[in-house]
């Protein structure tokens, strides 16, 4: 039996992958195998030592404490892709509203008053003020081409769009993904220049934050529309406004709201709805119990954020998982420890990731306790789990 923490109202498609007869699972549990959260700052609260894995249903982890749980050999996972389809439609959206002006459209036919005939009048006299353009023949620049980024490429050359995007560490799991009509650029420079929307679907770190930005401004596309609907503080807010002031950029749409973007007829802000659907929280629910699942039951990994993935059949009695510091000589220690203890490996992987790796063993018999506690105080190892 497995417990399993929620911190957040989780969709019941992900809960009832982790049936009662295996898992306990809800906010009350004590002593919790796994943490399963969506928005939820983990940064406020203390995590149990019983702790083993967290799961976000979403992309972003922001809100979980990474660096401090990779310390303790924690497997933090998300659901990259869950939400693609919701975050798509929305960057089609987001076009859409820019390129036709349909906000100031909209509220301008909310103001309007008398009879039928004189409102038809007023519709007749007004709508060429907000004549907009059309997408096809248009270049679509996209920072960032992950599960979100592609499908986003991908739907907009369906819609006729020129498409050019630039990701320096594209996997090749999504490169096929990508229609072979999308050009990858050499630099986010590159694409500035050619792109008349611009669109961000990196995650928030130090490498990207404020990606776009005073001096990438200064040699973007006269007119460009610009859209972030990935992560606040990737685009440089008041140097968006400062463009926008100089004529520079001639619309900015985001799905995050502050003081600073209110008020301006040319920045649109939309309550953080990226993945605001029933379809994407339930994608996200499921993906994260399943990877939950089989983490806790087989020690694979898969869509981790801080360790490498890692997946092995079963083909001994019992398993070991560690998780240790990516350091020489690890596996050797681990499998002299094992020898000592008359333990027979059967079956290994392992798997780095920067500075973190994990190992799976599959053994023919159960080692004692004082096996794993030597195991345990190897220098360097963070975890060990027998299964």
């Amino acid at each position: 039996m497995f417990n399993i923490k929620t911190y957040n109202a989780i969709s019941p498609f992900g809960l009832e992958r982790l049936t009662s007869e295996n898992y306990q699972v809800g906010e009350q549990v004590n002593d919790p195998d796994a943490i399963m959260l969506r928005s939820f700052k983990l940064h406020d609260v203390p995590v149990s030592s019983s702790v083993k894995a967290i799961g976000r249903a979403g992309a972003g982890v922001n809100n979980i404490p990474v660096d401090k749980m990779s310390e303790r050999g924690i497997v933090v996972f998300n659901a990259p892709g869950a939400n693609a389809n919701a975050v798509k439609e929305l960057v089609v959206a987001g076009m859409l509203i820019a390129c036709r002006n349909l906000i100031k459209a909209w509220q301008y036919t909310t103001e309007l008053n008398g009879s039928d005939e004189e409102v038809a009048k007023s519709v007749e006299e007004g709508k060429k003020k907000f004549a907009g353009f059309e997408l096809p023949g248009k270049t679509l620049g996209v920072i960032g081409l992950g599960a979100i980024g592609a499908q986003v490429a991908n739907v907009a050359d369906t819609l006729g769009m020129n498409v050019i995007g630039f990701d320096p560490t594209i996997t090749v799991q999504n490169a096929w993904q990508l229609s072979s009509n999308v050009t990858q650029m050499d630099s986010a420079d590159e694409l500035f220049r050619q792109a008349d929307f611009v669109t961000f679907h990196v995650p928030l770190i130090d490498a990207t934050r404020n990606l776009l930005n005073t001096e990438s401004l200064a040699i973007i596309k006269d007119g460009a529309v610009i859209l972030n609907f990935a992560r606040d503080g990737i685009v440089d807010d008041s140097a968006v406004l400062a463009a926008i002031d100089a004529g520079k950029i001639s619309a900015y749409v985001c799905d995050f709201p502050s003081n600073e973007l209110k008020g301006n007829d040319k920045v649109i802000t939309l309550p953080h709805l990226g993945a605001s659907t029933s379809e994407a929280e339930d994608n996200c629910a499921i993906m994260i119990a399943d990877q939950l699942k089989d983490f806790l039951s087989n020690g694979n990994i898969r869509n981790s954020v801080n360790f490498p993935n890692i997946k092995l059949a079963r083909q001994g009695e019992y398993r070991l998982f560690i998780s240790n510091t990516n350091q020489p000589d690890m596996l050797a220690k681990i499998s002299h420890q094992l020898g000592n203890a008359g333990v027979n490996i059967v079956h290994l992987a392992n798997e780095s990731r920067n500075d973190l790796a994990c190992t799976l063993i599959d053994i023919e018999s159960k080692p004692d306790q004082a096996t794993l506690d030597k195991i345990s105080d190897i220098t360097g190892v963070l975890s060990v789990r027998l299964i």
